[in-house]
């Protein structure tokens, strides 16, 4: 048993790897289609800011309500600011939007690709003697890798708007002050969640269009790659945050000490 799941594993990242080679092989401007790409744009994008906002924003409040009753025992309240704000730019704000993307758009993509597999339009596109990669696979995936980043910006914002409403509602701290420990977090608090963003948007993208491409069992196998594109997502992004966290921490030891 062990044995095949480890073999279904090494395809799968092969078949990953592959998909990219071949993503890279076509990614060019003069092959782009634009129109494709600012749909795709819009579809990833624009309709997912709402559920990144209301997901970002309850976040926001509710860390700034947790932490400000744990820390109040200690007489730490006035740490609430700068401890929400760094942990909302550095990890939650990034991991949550790209989640959130992940739970909506992996499993789109995977959908609507098996679905054109399963309906044999990728065998119609071949056979007009245009590459599924160029018209299906390389929109989407530059489509997430603009999107996602700009969405977690939109995150960070939102959810230290939310921790502010709390802490000046609920734990009666003064909002000059409030937004004072916000700015006191510089530069690289933001680009270290901010960067993380890119490769989790490669991931969703990669890994549904891959998974959307395998479908070979009808309806059923939609199903299928719908759920493991959001499983394999998700998986993608918890794994990468720690190895990129592990990087980004190099190599501010290595420039700025």
């Amino acid at each position: 048993m062990y044995s095949s799941q480890l073999q279904t594993f090494v395809y799968f990242l092969g078949g990953v790897g592959s998909l990219c080679q071949e993503f890279f092989s076509h990614l060019s401007l003069k092959k782009i289609d634009r129109d494709l790409l600012f749909e795709q744009i819009y579809q990833i994008g624009a309709r997912s800011l709402p559920l990144v906002i209301v997901t970002a924003v309850s976040t926001g409040m509710v860390m700034s309500l947790q932490f400000g009753i744990g820390l109040e025992k200690f007489g730490g309240k006035p740490y609430v600011a700068k401890i929400v704000t760094l942990s909302i730019l550095r990890e939650l704000g990034p991991v949550f939007a790209s989640l959130m993307v992940a739970a909506r758009v992996g499993a789109g993509i995977a959908s609507e690709i098996g679905s054109m597999v399963v309906t044999q339009q990728i065998d119609a596109i071949r056979a007009l003697g245009t590459s599924p990669i160029q018209k299906i696979v390389l929109p989407r995936i530059l489509a997430c890798v603009i999107t996602v980043p700009i969405l977690a910006v939109f995150a960070n914002c939102v959810g230290i708007f939310g921790a502010m409403i709390v802490g000046i509602t609920e734990l009666n701290l003064d909002p000059y002050f409030f937004m004072n420990k916000v700015l006191e977090n510089d530069l690289r608090d933001f680009s270290a969640g901010f960067f993380k963003t890119f490769f989790f948007a490669f991931i969703i993208a990669i890994v549904s269009c891959y998974l959307g491409l395998q479908v070979k069992e009808g309806t059923r196998g939609v199903g299928l790659a719908t759920t493991k594109a959001v499983v394999a997502s998700s998986i993608g992004i918890f794994i990468g945050d720690y190895f990129l966290t592990k990087l980004f921490w190099v190599i501010e030891q290595w420039m700025y000490y």
